[in-house]
């Protein structure tokens, strides 16, 4: 391992020859040695810090999107053919920023501009805060990498969901691709 700390501009140089590749880069692959952490941090919002300050090339997050991975270990990693370092994120890397109606199915649009087709290999699910009771929606985008979806999104789809009676109350649901994938429940309260 290195003494050197890794810097965004260090790894951006390293994905040079993959530019003008088309599609992501096979992360999945890759398997060089850990370099260490790296002061680089995904917020909740889904905005992208570097020792403490905003990424604000877009162009630079959209190209560490692509070069994210979350392994077995339940840690982050940015990874490139020749180094892979340790990020933190707060939640979920991605955040869904826009649903649309394609076809027989719902599209999320992501905040570094993946779209994502809910179905059966990309689930929506609900996590609920076990203090709050406050629901927090996520979509994967692929292999291991979620989307919370923002606020506004899941407002859409409790307009857009179908409601059925349950003995817990009335289920939210939404069909997307022939998937059914539930939102919630309105107890009776």
């Amino acid at each position: 391992m290195s003494d050197q700390p890794v810097s965004p501009g260090k790894l951006a140089e390293s994905l040079k020859p993959l530019h003008k590749q088309k599609g992501l880069p096979p992360v999945h692959l890759w398997n060089p040695d850990f370099c260490g952490d790296i002061d680089m941090k995904i917020c909740r919002d889904g905005s992208w810090l570097y020792m403490g300050s905003p990424i604000a090339r877009e162009s630079m997050v959209k190209l560490f999107s692509t070069i994210l991975r979350h392994d077995d270990d339940d840690c982050f990693y940015l990874v490139t053919p020749v180094e892979k370092v340790r990020i933190q994120v707060e939640d979920a890397p991605f955040v869904a920023v826009s649903v649309e109606q394609k076809d027989e199915g719902l599209v999320f649009t992501t905040n570094v501009g993946d779209e994502v087709s809910l179905d059966h290999e990309h689930p929506l699910w609900v996590d609920e805060d076990q203090s709050t009771g406050e629901p927090s929606p996520y979509i994967r985008v692929r292999a291991q990498l979620d989307a919370l979806v923002h606020r506004n999104v899941f407002y859409q789809l409790i307009e857009m969901a179908e409601e059925k009676s349950t003995d817990e109350g009335v289920e939210l649901s939404i069909s997307s691709y022939g998937q059914s994938f539930t939102i919630g429940t309105l107890g009776d309260h």
